[in-house]
């Protein structure tokens, strides 16, 4: 085991090894690791203002640790923050850790509404905002119960009566820190989960959990080195880019390319190819937006990118088979969750079969089960269970949520999944989103696969209506790509389309034509919002 506070993780064997000593400190290990050393100097982080080495960083975590700790942030105090990505959340989420407080992230897209919820649930005492999205919370700071300072960050034009400028207070820091005395098993951080199905729960993770999924997923699956420059589309807020954008590549000393603006196919392409990337993370949403402009070819983007990533909802196949084809790049699919903190299930380099998620990946373990939580026969459908050591210890203030999740070594994931007879698993839905069609359970994201497969559909979303009988049957909401046009000739077309690589009971009865589907900051189709 690694001295120094620092983990270690072997990757000789059949199974990874990550050991964590007991007295654990996760800024110590991620920011420390490389700072001070022969790659001190290295870029550690490429920001929209400019290039950090890992010294740098280091210098600016501890400013940024001992700005919150002079502010009267203690420990286990919340932080708050709304931060775009840029080198300062980074300093501001590892500072705080570092201090022993416990740094929240929030979703940068959400309401006054939700950002109020969110505070007073988390009981945060500190906020840090970007001044970009200052406005959103000028409604709720005055006489709020809980948060007593206010710091905006750059970059943006927003400011918040008695707030306190981040840049000031790191200036005015000092730049060495002790990290604060905290275990493997302390609260770290929390990530809210996005609440489609009601309001956010607070997952809380523990210090020990970076560093899993960063050996498990990161150095186990995709074999993230020094070498690497990354790029993930998903932002540093979401479980999924947190892992892709920091954690990852702080601890191989890679370098990491963080974007504050939404992830267009065009910005997308272009930080791809201004900074040539080795590995890019994305949605399935945005590959599909990516595909659909037949201007951005391969010279559009990175010709160093070895490999690319998908998570945040299933890929279609064809997606898949169309972008290996443009670009010539793998694309790995796999699932994860806020709860599980990134991906347990993958396809991986060497072992690829578009159109199913993978399979386990190497640490965690997986179970498939009915109503009654018996296991079910491979190729029939039922209810996904992982087990692994990123699993968050609980929702915060939400035990009746915490026990229906949360069980002993088991995390239900709410996702409808078929393992089939090479044990492969094959994403089938959430399962909130599943159809019972004449007696027959119908997976959306099947009947979305098939649509997204024609020529003229870009995205779609298939929900349940009632027919004149009252009965469930299928119904697509369908983006169509640049020069199409919906009609009712083409709706019969696409039924006619999906009716030739289906059972006939699972094709879409109504077809609707849309120019956008309602989506979650982390790219999610919004399927509640459709029913």
């Amino acid at each position: 085991m690694s001295g120094d506070g620092f983990s270690s993780i072997d990757l000789s064997g059949e199974q990874p090894i990550v050991e964590i000593p007991r007295d654990y400190n996760a800024a110590v290990d991620f920011v420390g690791r490389h700072a001070g050393g022969p790659h001190g100097t290295k870029t550690a982080v490429i920001d929209d203002a400019g290039h950090y080495s890992y010294d740098a960083l280091a210098e600016r975590v501890n400013r940024a640790g001992n700005a919150l700790r002079d502010l009267g942030v203690g420990r286990e105090q919340r932080v708050a923050m709304c931060m775009l990505d840029s080198v300062d959340f980074m300093a501001v989420f590892w500072g705080a850790i570092k201090v022993g407080a416990v740094p929240i992230p929030l979703n940068t897209l959400l309401t006054t509404e939700d950002y109020d919820y969110m505070l007073r649930d988390s009981r945060a005492v500190l906020l840090v905002v970007s001044a970009a999205l200052a406005d959103r919370f000028g409604p709720i700071l005055d006489n709020h119960p809980f948060i007593a300072t206010v710091v905006v960050a750059a970059p943006g034009d927003g400011s918040l009566a008695g707030a306190l400028d981040l840049d000031s207070l790191l200036a005015k820091a000092a730049d060495s820190l002790a990290a604060a005395p905290t275990s493997a098993d302390d609260a770290a951080f929390w990530l809210y989960s996005s609440g489609s199905t009601g309001r956010p729960k607070g997952v809380v993770h523990l210090q020990s959990d970076l560093v899993q999924t960063t050996g498990l997923y990161g150095m186990g699956v995709l074999g993230i080195t020094e070498a690497d420059i990354v790029f993930s589309a998903a932002k540093l807020f979401f479980a999924y880019g947190l892992g892709n954008g920091m954690s990852f590549p702080l601890y191989a000393g890679a370098t990491a390319v963080l974007m504050a603006e939404r992830p267009t196919p065009e910005s997308v392409m272009k930080r791809l190819n201004d900074h040539q990337a080795t590995i890019f993370y994305g949605v399935p949403t945005l590959y599909g937006a990516i595909l659909a402009d037949a201007s951005l070819d391969k010279a559009a983007g990175s010709s160093a990118c070895r490999i690319c990533v998908s998570a945040g909802e299933a890929l279609p196949e064809d997606i898949a088979n169309r972008w290996v084809e443009r670009f010539g790049v793998d694309i790995l699919d796999g699932i994860g969750s806020t709860e599980m903190l990134h991906i347990f299930i993958s396809n991986q380099p060497a072992d690829i079969r578009y159109g199913t998620t993978g399979k386990a990946v190497p640490g965690y373990t997986l179970r498939i089960v009915d109503d009654d939580d018996n296991p079910v026969a491979p190729g029939e459908m039922g209810e996904l269970l992982v087990n692994g050591p990123s699993a968050g210890a609980y929702y915060w203030n939400n035990r009746a949520k915490s026990l229906q999740t949360f069980q002993g070594p088991w995390t239900r994931t709410g996702d409808k999944y078929i393992q089939d007879a090479d044990g492969y698993f094959v994403y089938a839905g959430r399962s909130d989103d599943m159809l019972k069609v004449g007696g027959i359970w119908v997976s959306p994201f099947e009947v979305e696969s098939a649509l997204v497969a024609h020529d003229a559909v870009v995205e779609a979303a298939v929900v349940g209506q009632a027919d004149d009988r009252d009965l469930i049957k299928p119904k697509a909401i369908v983006v169509l790509g640049a020069g199409a046009e919906g009609s009712d000739a083409l709706a019969r077309e696409l039924q006619e389309f999906v009716k030739d690589r289906l059972a006939l009971y699972k094709y879409p009865r109504w077809i609707e034509f849309r120019d956008e589907l309602p989506k979650t900051a982390t790219g999610k189709i919004q399927r509640f919002k459709l029913r």
